[in-house]
């Protein structure tokens, strides 16, 4: 936010919409020390309508995300007991680092001081106190899932804090509408949406190069360039067979859009849903997946899956990757105006070193944070994205300065080339899901502040 002379200046002007649309900074600490409250009461186990942190995930990453059983798994007393007990014995530390993250924030939005870079202290953990436990997490979701309809907007709720890994295949079906919410409905409508898409395999990838035009032998030459460089750092990604299907689900998708047609970056996008599909049928780690272990019909299957739901992800952003990607250039320019009322320091300083938002935002939302964070954090990010529905394209602004400002202070010492250095080799390598949530939380509470002043991101 502007600063308190900034705010003065502007009040004094005596703009009526200004005073309709934005809120006063005495409105503004109610409705975020309200936010704070209810963070705090969520943490202690009073339930809190909406979507929040609600659990702290400490497990290594390749267990609790790319460490995926099979979908009719179910977790014994052990698993649960294990998981509680972790829940505990880190309650206080994440509590703790919560309202010391969520009190800069204020100090910030009043004052425009440092960023949102936390500055808690390291405390002795306790077990003392409860909350929501996974364990309470699992029945609610195992309750929402086992009846004859689905309702969406219970299931959205649950899953934005996170969807238990076994589970995820058949709640991202059903957050993106590819399966219905109707349990009679779902197995024979998936059956057919299998079948469509090998029709359409059959129709626009499996024939000559001499039925194509040079328009459509080019897009798929440059995506059988670009398969190789997905998620490098991954092995799995390289075995010859996964490249060959993502190939076929990209152009496949790039012939039947073709207002945007391929576009770099969608390749990114294919990822989560390829290794969340798979985690169905191959189980431990993602390094130890063959591809080689899966029926030819299985592999389809989890095609079609993959273009279903990349095709539902897509149709919501659509403007995102037509001619000149106009969705991601008006998005970039919110996060820049976002990010001057929550940190005017920060967003002063990269003005005057002359850097340019799109310079490093434009791949935040090209590839919507895939390339910036460890791929084993990616699946709980996307449990968020895909809880938020059609609002998502919105929420990727507030998201994105959350992300962005975890670095404020480090940032405003930057010069020019150091900051463009910095800013597209973020130091994310460590990150578990600790700072993943609070990067969300973060951004979930200056949502709640802004979403009924929306005039601070008009163009």
């Amino acid at each position: 936010m502007n600063n308190n002379s900034s705010s003065s200046s502007s009040t004094s002007r005596g703009d009526d919409r200004n005073k309709e649309t934005s809120p006063s900074p005495s409105t503004l600490d109610s409705r975020f020390n309200q936010t704070l409250r209810n963070v705090q009461g969520l943490l202690k186990g009073r339930s809190f309508p909406g979507k929040i942190l609600m659990t702290r995930r400490s497990e290594p990453l390749d267990q609790s995300v790319l460490h995926s059983p099979n979908t009719h798994r179910v977790p014994s007393e052990s698993d649960i007991d294990h998981i509680d007990q972790v829940d505990r014995s880190n309650e206080d530390e994440l509590q703790n680092r919560s309202n010391a993250s969520a009190s800069s924030s204020v100090n910030q939005m009043k004052s425009s001081t440092t960023g949102s870079e936390s500055t808690s202290k390291e405390i002795h953990k306790s077990t003392m106190g409860a909350r929501a436990t996974d364990s309470a997490r699992l029945m609610k979701f195992t309750k929402e899932l086992s009846g004859p309809t689905v309702i969406l907007e219970k299931l959205r709720a649950l899953s934005w804090s996170g969807v238990p890994p076994y589970l995820r295949p058949t709640v991202w079906r059903l957050l993106l509408g590819y399966a219905p919410c109707s349990s009679d409905r779902r197995e024979g409508v998936l059956r057919r949406k299998r079948l469509e898409y090998l029709d359409c395999v059959a129709q626009y990838y499996d024939i000559p190069d001499t039925d194509r035009t040079d328009e459509e032998i080019n897009m798929l030459r440059q995506i059988a360039v670009d398969c190789p460089r997905t998620v490098p750092d991954i092995t799995f990604f390289q075995q010859a067979e996964i490249q060959k299907s993502l190939e076929r689900i990209l152009y496949t998708w790039a012939i039947r859009h073709p207002a945007s047609g391929y576009v770099q970056g969608i390749n990114d996008l294919a990822t989560p849903f390829l290794i969340v599909f798979l985690s169905e049928y191959l189980e431990g780690s993602v390094d130890t997946w063959s591809m080689a272990d899966l029926s030819t019909e299985k592999i389809l299957n989890v095609e079609a899956d993959c273009y279903w739901c990349l095709s539902k992800l897509l149709d919501g952003m659509q403007d995102h990757y037509t001619f000149a990607q106009p969705g991601i250039q008006r998005l970039v320019f919110k996060l820049k105006e976002l990010v001057r009322r929550i940190d005017e320091p920060v967003s002063r300083h990269i003005e005057e070193q002359g850097l340019e938002f799109l310079q490093f935002a434009f791949r935040w939302f090209n590839c919507l944070l895939i390339r910036e964070i460890p791929f084993g954090l990616v699946s709980r990010l996307w449990d968020t994205y895909l809880a938020e529905g059609d609002a998502l394209p919105d929420f990727l602004v507030y998201i994105f300065a959350s992300f962005l400002l975890t670095w404020s202070d480090k940032i405003r010492k930057l010069e020019f080339q150091e900051m463009v250095m910095f800013l597209q080799h973020l130091p994310t390598e460590k990150w578990t899901y600790l700072e993943l949530e609070m990067v969300l939380s973060q951004a979930y509470m200056w949502h709640t502040v802004f979403n009924n002043s929306p005039s601070h991101l008009a163009g």
